[in-house]
């Protein structure tokens, strides 16, 4: 039987992994920055992204204040663990492809009462924010779309990868640092797809979707970057509290 192919950020993390168990990057040692990791690579600075919070979730590496990511005292790495299986970008990136196209078999084929249940998820999602009904409204709004093509495969890729999105542990860690960041469903963005749907027109519901799930990949990036910097500041003040313990003693 032929093994899947090792998904690319695992490849990146394990290298990495490699490289401080080999005693390259010996523990306390700084890593290279997001962008020179990602010219070495030759991959895009999510990829990178998603390496290093898959080498964090092993324990391997830590971020310090003001100067990035440092690798720690752990123990050498485990075999990279089948849980940490596929991130956020790598899924983003599927469904802006699945997604994007779902859009525009719908504008040519969505039915009226369908259109309405849009709304009403529009609706609720404008009135619940922050509440796990916002997030639920939500994959919902995606699923009814891929519905509204008429196609149950497509309606079942669609479905599999919010499944994805839910069970994998690099996933939910991304989401929900971006959840505390205060990332919540655009309704403005989910608006404009509606639109595009009830204007029966395929290229503008492509590209509404496609825009808006773009939008997602720009806000995880900063909730993951600024995830970081908490940490940095975090690790900063524990610190200072040590110094002026010591200078009181």
């Amino acid at each position: 039987m032929t093994m899947p192919a090792q998904k690319l950020y695992q490849r990146i993390a394990d290298e990495i992994a490699t490289a401080i168990t080999q005693g390259r990057y010996p523990p306390g040692t700084r890593l290279p920055g997001e962008r020179d990791l990602a010219e070495e690579f030759s991959v895009s600075r999510p990829t990178i992204r998603e390496a290093m919070i898959a080498l964090e979730i092993r324990g391997m590496v830590e971020a310090r204040h003001g100067s990035g990511i440092y690798v720690t005292a752990a123990p050498p790495a485990l075999p990279q663990a089948p849980e940490l299986d596929v991130g956020a970008f790598e899924l983003i990136e599927a469904r802006v492809l699945f997604e994007g196209e779902a859009a525009a078999l719908a504008a040519t084929a969505i039915e009226e009462q369908a259109l309405a249940e849009l709304d009403a998820l529009l609706r609720r999602m404008e009135e619940e924010q922050d509440s796990p009904a916002a997030f639920d409204a939500d994959r919902r709004f995606h699923l009814l779309i891929a519905e509204a093509t008429g196609n149950s495969l497509v309606r079942s890729v669609v479905e599999m990868l919010w499944n994805v999105r839910e069970n994998s542990p690099l996933c939910v860690h991304m989401f929900a640092q971006a959840h505390r960041e205060g990332v919540t469903p655009r309704v403005e963005e989910h608006r404009l797809i509606v639109d595009a749907l009830k204007a029966r027109d395929p290229k503008r519901a492509r590209e509404a979707m496609r825009a808006h799930l773009r939008r997602v990949t720009d806000d995880l990036l900063a909730a993951t970057e600024l995830e970081l910097i908490q940490r940095a500041r975090a690790e900063a003040q524990a610190r200072r509290s040590r110094i002026v313990r010591r200078a009181g003693a």
